[in-house]
């Protein structure tokens, strides 16, 4: 009787893969004959889980939907990943996820096993989120959802929205993917008006359904959607764009180097190219400095002239700094004994 309740364990289990698997498949799964899997697949319609078959030699068997929600069966490997997908869910900026996350987690580990309650116990009691910059703007998760809905069912999607100009605008427009990247939203999709492909900030949206008509998909902009986000919040977006090599590996590269600050691409086994944007070139030496890489300015031109002129200035201040004599609070060089109100025109 042991056997079998763990054999029908197993089988729903497979089931709830939402696959449909031929008699054939079970059976080889299970180490039974497809006549076992006949009568096991009975006895879990009995237990009231709604098992569809067809029938056919390309038939098969599959979980229907039913009016209550099966018990969820994990392995310990998924049960674990399933925790630690809840522990960081917080993180994606989605708002009210942290709340859910937590209830969610609390229910899964009161059905878990000793063993594995210890393991995720142990997870989230000796783990601490190291997370960049400050908290994004939280989407609802409706609105992930119906934005998801409308790409699925190539429906045109209305909305207002707020420009990095914080200037409001009604946008209409034919949504093609989601994508997430460094605990922000995106949407990829055609802008009607513009006739172009254009990215927007979802915590920026807000659709004014009704939504439609169907539209027939086109070319996406990329293959590599998520490049090609990156290149837009990282590069597009800005007035200056500049292209340096980083003379390290691309790998040590973007450990450091995030998906919002640049693209990067490799240029042979030691050297990496970073394609990055700021709001102007004196920006632009900072914003490459502070890789903390050696690297060398492809282009443009111009940026080599920037470094210049802030080598030029910190040479400067590093002359003031080495200097003799005491220096006044606001960091100015005066001679010894002289107030430091004097020398001023009167």
């Amino acid at each position: 009787m042991l056997e079998t309740s763990a054999r029908l364990l197993r089988l729903l289990s497979l089931l709830q893969a939402h696959r449909e698997w031929s008699g054939a498949e079970l059976a080889d799964r299970l180490g039974v004959t497809a006549r076992t899997v006949r009568r096991d697949v009975d006895r879990l319609r009995e237990l009231g889980y709604p098992v569809n078959a067809s029938p056919g030699t390309g038939g098969g068997y599959q979980l229907g939907v039913g009016a209550e929600l099966p018990p969820l069966l994990l392995d310990d490997e998924e049960a674990v990943a399933v925790a630690v997908g809840l522990r960081t869910a917080a993180g994606q900026g989605i708002e009210g996820i942290d709340e859910t996350s937590v209830r969610a987690l609390a229910k899964l580990e009161q059905v878990l096993p000793h063993r594995l309650r210890r393991r995720v116990a142990a997870l989230n009691a000796f783990t601490v989120p190291m997370l960049r910059g400050p908290r994004p703007s939280a989407v609802d998760p409706a609105v992930l959802t119906e934005l998801a809905h409308l790409c699925r069912d190539t429906e045109r999607l209305r909305f207002d929205y707020l420009g990095h100009d914080r200037s409001a605008t009604r946008r209409s427009v034919e949504p093609h993917r989601l994508v997430c990247t460094e605990r922000r939203w995106y949407l990829v999709a055609w802008d009607l008006d513009r006739q172009d492909w254009r990215t927007f900030r979802v915590d920026r949206m807000t659709p004014r359904p009704p939504h439609g008509p169907r539209f027939t998909p086109r070319e996406p902009p990329a293959d590599d959607l998520a490049a090609y986000v990156s290149r837009g919040v990282s590069t597009r977006a800005y007035a200056a764009h500049a292209a340096v090599r980083l003379l390290v590996p691309l790998h040590e590269a973007a450990e450091r180097v995030s998906p919002s600050a640049g693209t990067l691409e490799a240029d042979g086994d030691d050297a990496c190219v970073l394609r990055t944007g700021a709001t102007n070139l004196d920006v632009m030496v900072v914003h490459v400095m502070m890789m903390g890489f050696p690297f060398e300015v492809l282009e443009p031109a111009e940026l080599v002239e920037a470094i210049r002129t802030a080598r030029d200035r910190l040479d400067a201040a590093l002359a003031r700094a080495d200097g003799p004599g005491p220096r006044t609070r606001g960091g100015a060089d005066r001679t010894p004994g002289t107030p430091s109100g004097s020398g001023a025109a009167r």
